[in-house]
């Protein structure tokens, strides 16, 4: 069952010129509040209600390969999502020439992190998206049992990009399984 993000197109461009700016080969991050819609007759989409970029002050250490939020920005992020009563949408960037996919330090952040917001939000779905200049990847938290699974494209009203699909194929090459 595919699952998709429905933002609108200049939302989205202003996130990607956020996240892979020309003078910087930092990583970068934003978040997305969302309306999960998994209605029976269509598949399930994470519908944009509103957002929010990232600045330096909100990172606890920021590098070309990491990023690590403060507790304020944390809790000042899922508070947002809670009043708007929404599922969160991570956004961070890898601006290497590597093809968009989560990294391991990636994959042990959201061991911690994805659980701890689920709970905060009364079990609301969560998904994360890595973009790269060559394309991006997803992965969407959406069931009772934590389980990652792709989420397949994103949706500007004036085209649909499709994830690379690198992290869980790899995870499955390597691990024999999903996480």
């Amino acid at each position: 069952m595919p699952i998709a993000l429905q933002v609108p197109a200049p939302v989205f461009q202003t996130m990607r010129l956020h996240l892979l700016p020309v003078q910087s080969r930092l990583e970068q991050g934003g978040f997305l509040f969302s309306r999960y819609i998994a209605e029976v007759d269509r598949n399930p989409v994470f519908d944009y209600a509103d957002w929010i970029l990232l600045k330096a002050d909100d990172y606890a250490k920021q590098y070309q390969d990491y990023l690590e939020l403060t507790d304020a920005t944390r809790a000042r992020i899922i508070k947002r999502a809670h009043d708007l009563d929404a599922c969160l949408i991570e956004f961070h960037s890898h601006p290497g020439p590597h093809p968009a996919a989560f990294s391991p330090s990636d994959m042990h952040g959201f061991e911690e992190f994805v659980p701890h917001v689920r709970w905060r939000l009364k079990g609301k779905p969560y998904a994360a998206i890595v973009i790269a200049p060559s394309g991006f990847d997803a992965l969407a938290w959406v069931d009772t049992l934590g389980t990652a699974i792709q989420l397949d494209t994103i949706d500007t009203g004036t085209e649909v990009l499709r994830a690379t699909e690198l992290t869980l194929r790899w995870r499955q090459e390597v691990h024999h399984g999903a996480f």
